[in-house]
């Protein structure tokens, strides 16, 4: 096939990949920019709930926690102890009515400040648009294929920007500012993908390993392999085990590690029983005998306390710096205070510590604002690229018409082929998708071929 035809097939598929995911993308885009400085913003919006005066010495957890439950009465299920002197800990309760609440709380005088549902925030909504488009494990499904297809569309578009014969490097390197029309929309997305494709491949690629149907896939092979959280591997067994994700946020690493639990012969001492739907005052008051073995192993502060779930629940301590080198997860009996499993870095391999710093770099959060503004760069050059390719196919498109690039008949794309295949294995979503849309583009040619007298 001639370099003309492959070219039109090429922009085929960019075209309609790029037409197809630009609105995700473009949610994407903005809400991680929101997440990004997710501090910043609640800080702003949110003053009097994020900010106390320096405390010198903090009251133990079981203070704060309960007065947390006399502000929102229902069950507190885990406090984050502030990691500077002047902000407060936030308890996190499953509210007796209504949604979940965070509950922030004075450190020094245990005083609730006040309390918010997360996902009525603008970073709690940011949060759950960008990770399901707030639909749940559908919606889950929709972001990872919109990252496949977008991946798809940077090798494609770098196949269409490869300067082929141009002697200038105008509209290649750089825009040419004083063209217009579509040569001014062609330059500006050409050339804001070349210089942002590697950024944006990398929030793609570090976002994969968390999707509904890639990140079971990513880290089944790491288990395999050797590289993963050795810990999830040895242990607690189900039905006595929950793994750590029903904890809710926790490391990618520790997702699908067995938790251990309480020796249910000791579940008559400390008034064990309670109904589901009210706080454990004994579970409340144990957090102080947590908390001072976790300042014992060295865990000052800025950490998570999940409390016990019923009479075989655990404590959780959980340490998620900003370098991940410093995660560390520390469980204990919710009777004897007994350690009874530790996790975190020293017991990852290297394909689970990769994922971890990729994470942390995805969400700005390794090496502070220089992360941050980093990051934004790809989230800006993604919205630049949907609003400069749109607006590229509305100016050319006749009034009433798709105006797609027509197919190509014999069109030889062994490669190309051999790259979707290999693709496809790769992104399971991916293939069904091209498949699906194989078929479909099969059927609306055949519907428009002429038929034969």
């Amino acid at each position: 096939m001639s370099d003309a035809r492959l070219y039109r097939t090429i922009w085929r598929w960019h075209f309609y990949a790029g037409l197809i995911v630009a609105p995700f993308l473009l949610i994407l885009s903005i809400t991680g920019a929101i997440y990004l400085f997710k501090d910043e913003l609640n800080d702003a919006l949110m003053p009097d709930l994020q900010v106390v005066a320096p405390v010198a010495r903090a009251l133990p957890p079981s203070r704060m926690i309960a007065a947390a439950v006399r502000a929102v009465p229902g069950v507190p299920t885990r406090i984050d102890l502030p990691d500077a002197p002047d902000r407060p800990a936030k308890v996190w309760i499953d509210a007796a009515s209504g949604e979940p609440r965070q509950v922030m709380v004075d450190p020094a005088s245990a005083r609730a400040l006040g309390s918010y549902v997360y996902t009525h925030t603008l970073v709690g909504f940011a949060d759950v648009m960008h990770g399901s488009l707030t639909f749940g494990p559908w919606g889950d499904a929709v972001v990872e294929l919109a990252a496949c297809w977008a991946l798809m569309l940077i090798v494609s578009g770098l196949f269409l920007w490869w300067p082929r014969g141009r002697r200038s490097l105008a509209g290649v390197l750089w825009p040419r500012l004083r063209a217009r029309g579509r040569v001014f929309w062609r330059d500006l997305h050409a050339v804001t993908g070349v210089w942002s494709v590697a950024l944006i491949a990398f929030l793609l690629l570090t976002g994969l390993p968390w999707a509904v149907v890639e990140g079971p896939l990513v880290r089944g092979a790491f288990t395999a392999l050797g590289i993963g959280n050795e810990a999830a591997r040895f242990g607690h067994e189900a039905p006595h085990s929950a793994p750590m994700a029903t904890l809710g946020e926790v490391p990618w690493s520790q997702a699908t590690a067995p938790m251990p639990t309480s020796d249910p012969a000791h579940a008559d001492h400390g008034g064990g029983a309670h109904h589901s739907a009210m706080a454990d005052p004994a579970a409340i008051t144990g957090t102080d005998a947590i908390a001072a073995k976790a300042r014992a192993a060295g865990i000052i502060g800025g950490y998570r306390l999940y409390l016990p779930a019923g009479p075989t629940g655990i404590y959780t301590v959980m340490v998620t710096p900003r370098q991940p080198e410093g995660q560390r997860t520390l469980q204990f009996d919710r009777w004897s205070g007994r350690l009874l499993w530790t996790n975190g870095w020293d017991r990852y391999g290297v394909g689970a510590k990769a994922v971890e710093l990729g994470v942390q770099i995805h969400m700005g959060r390794y090496f502070g604002l220089p992360n941050q503004l980093l990051m934004l760069l790809p989230c800006i050059a993604i919205v630049l690229l949907v609003v400069s390719g749109v607006t590229m196919w509305w100016r050319r498109r006749p009034r009433g018409t798709l105006a797609a690039p027509p197919p190509v008949s014999g069109a030889r794309l062994r490669g190309a082929i051999t790259l979707l295949v290999v693709s496809g294995v790769v992104l399971p979503l991916f293939g069904a998708s091209l498949l699906v849309l194989a078929a479909i583009d099969r059927i609306v040619v055949a519907l428009r071929r002429p038929a034969v007298a």
